[in-house]
C-alpha cells in the first residue's frame, strides 16, 4: 500500500516533457547530451545511483567497494535546468494515453525513452533462478561477495567431507567476458589471497570450475583470444568445462545435460541476458525480449518512444540479430538519440544510427587478458592487461572513483591483497533468493 502523501510532483512546463526509464549507460549519455536543452527531462530509475557493471565482479570478489564503481545520479546532473530525478519503478506504458506508471502515480509524456537494460536470462531454469547468484546489480554482487566469505568460514568449522568440498567448490555458468572475468578474479583469491586468510584450510581442496555450453569460451571473440583465455584460466587451476548445458542446480550439485555434476553450495550465472522489459507494450513490437525499433531507436509503429541500450533490437543488413547487448553500444545510441530529439525539435532530419565497433576486451586476472580491435589486431597478456585497466578505469563516473579505484588496483598489484573482505552483512540463501534479494 502506497501512502496518499507519495506522489511524482514534476511541476508543468512550456517545454516538452521527455520521459527517460532507466539510468545506466544508454540514458545517463543520452541525458548529459540533453543538458539545459529544448525538453524537460524526467528520469527515472529504481535505484539513485549507476552502476559500473563491468566491474561488479571486482566487488563481488573482494576486489572493489560498491562505492568505487557507483556514483549518486543527482550528483551527474547538478546544474541542469528543468530536470527531475525520480527514484521510482516504471511499470507499464499506455502509449495511447502518452503516460508511464509507476507504484506512487502516472507520468504524462510527449516523448519517452525506454532504457531499461537488461536482467539476467535463466532460460526458464526455475530451479536455477531461485538457486543461483546472477551479477547484474550492486546487490548480487555485495551477496555474493558475502556469501563466499561465508562459505570459507564454515569450511573451517565443518568436519563432513561432503559438505566441506561443496563449501570450497565455486562453479561458474557461461564463458563470456563475465564468466572469465569471475572465474579468473576466484583463482587470484584461491593463489594469492585466501590462503593467508585461512591458513587451516587446503586450497589444493578449493576448486574453480567455468562451465560453457558452447565449443570454447569468448565465443564473440576470435579463436585465438578464446584459446588465450582459457590457457591463462588454466594456469589458475580452473577447470573450464566445454560443451556442458546446466539443466538444474538444487543448491548442493549442479547437473549438466552430459551427464556430469559438481557439488558446491556456490552457483554464478553469467550465462545470458535478456531485455527487462516495461509492460504495456504490444507484443509485435517485442522480439525475444527486445523492443524493436528503426534506426532512428523509435519504437515500431510508435513514433514518440524510442527504446536505446540493451532493450533496443535494431536489425538491419549489417546486424541481423540486433548489435551486441554491450556498453558501448548504448553509449552511442543514448548520445546520437539526444542529437536526433533536438533534430526533432527543430523539424530537422533525423540522423541513422550507425554502430562504431570500437574493439572487445576480457582479463582474467594480473598480466592476463585479451584484446581485439576492429581492422584485426589481436593481443594478449601484460600489454592487453594495461589496456583493459586504462579503458575500464577512465570510464568510470567522478574523479573519486577513478582515483579509488586506481589506489585499490596499484595496492593490490603491488601486495596481492584484496582489502575488502568484510562480511558486514550475512547472506541467507536458504530463505532468500540471490535474484529475489537483489
Amino acid at each position: 500500500m502506497i501512502p496518499d502523501y507519495l506522489s511524482l510532483d514534476i511541476p508543468d512546463s512550456d517545454k516538452p516533457r521527455l520521459v527517460i526509464v532507466g539510468g545506466g549507460f544508454a540514458g545517463l549519455e543520452l541525458a548529459r547530451n540533453l543538458k539545459n536543452g529544448p525538453y524537460q527531462i524526467v528520469l527515472l530509475d529504481r535505484n539513485n545511483y549507476h552502476t559500473f557493471q563491468p566491474l561488479l565482479y571486482q566487488v563481488a570478489t573482494s576486489g572493489l567497494e560498491p562505492d568505487s564503481i557507483a556514483g549518486p545520479l543527482r550528483k551527474a546532473f547538478e546544474g541542469f535546468k528543468d530536470f527531475y530525478f525520480r527514484m521510482v519503478r516504471a511499470e507499464k506504458v499506455d502509449s495511447q494515453l502518452q503516460t508511464i506508471s509507476t507504484p506512487i502515480g502516472t507520468l504524462r509524456y510527449d516523448f519517452l525513452v525506454l532504457a531499461s537494460g537488461s536482467k539476467t536470462n535463466f532460460f526458464g531454469l526455475e530451479e536455477v533462478r531461485r538457486r543461483a547468484f546472477p551479477l547484474k546489480k550492486v546487490v548480487h554482487a555485495l551477496n555474493l561477495r558475502s556469501h563466499i566469505l561465508q562459505n570459507f568460514e564454515k569450511a573451517v568449522l565443518t568436519s563432513d567431507k561432503l559438505n566441506h568440498q561443496r563449501l570450497m567448490n565455486l562453479v561458474v555458468v557461461g564463458g563470456g567476458p563475465t564468466g572469465v572475468e569471475v572465474a579468473g578474479a576466484l583463482g587470484e583469491l584461491k593463489h594469492h589471497v585466501l590462503p593467508s586468510d585461512f591458513p587451516d584450510l587446503d586450497f589444493s581442496d578449493m576448486k574453480v570450475y567455468l562451465v560453457e555450453a558452447g565449443s570454447r569460451v569468448l565465443s564473440a571473440m576470435s579463436s585465438k583470444s578464446g584459446s588465450n583465455a582459457k590457457k591463462y584460466l588454466e594456469q589458475y587451476g580452473t577447470e573450464v568445462i566445454l560443451n556442458a548445458t546446466v539443466t538444474g542446480y538444487n543448491g548442493e550439485t549442479v547437473f549438466m545435460k552430459n551427464g556430469q555434476h559438481i557439488e558446491s553450495h556456490t552457483l554464478i550465472w553469467a550465462a545470458g541476458v535478456m531485455g527487462d522489459l516495461v509492460e504495456g507494450l504490444p507484443d509485435l513490437i517485442v522480439d525475444k525480449s527486445r523492443i524493436l525499433v528503426n534506426e532512428y531507436n523509435q519504437v515500431i509503429n510508435t513514433p514518440n518512444i524510442f527504446a536505446i541500450g540493451d532493450i533496443a533490437l535494431m536489425k538491419n543488413h549489417d546486424s541481423p540479430n540486433g548489435h551486441p547487448m554491450v556498453a558501448q553500444v548504448a553509449i552511442q545510441q543514448g548520445r546520437l538519440l539526444a542529437k536526433n530529439l533536438k533534430a526533432l525539435f527543430s523539424k530537422s532530419q533525423m540522423k541513422a544510427f550507425e554502430y562504431n565497433d570500437l574493439g572487445s576486451m576480457a582479463t582474467v586476472g594480473r598480466k592476463k587478458a585479451v584484446v581485439e580491435f576492429p581492422r584485426g589486431l589481436k593481443f594478449g597478456g601484460f600489454l592487453a592487461w594495461l589496456l583493459w585497466m586504462f579503458i575500464h578505469l577512465i570510464s568510470l563516473i567522478g574523479f573519486r572513483n577513478k582515483l579509488v579505484t586506481f589506489v585499490n588496483w596499484v595496492w593490490s598489484y603491488i601486495t596481492y591483497d584484496k582489502g575488502n573482505r568484510l562480511i558486514i552483512r550475512t547472506f541467507d540463501k536458504e530463505k532468500t533468493s540471490p535474484v529475489e534479494a537483489g
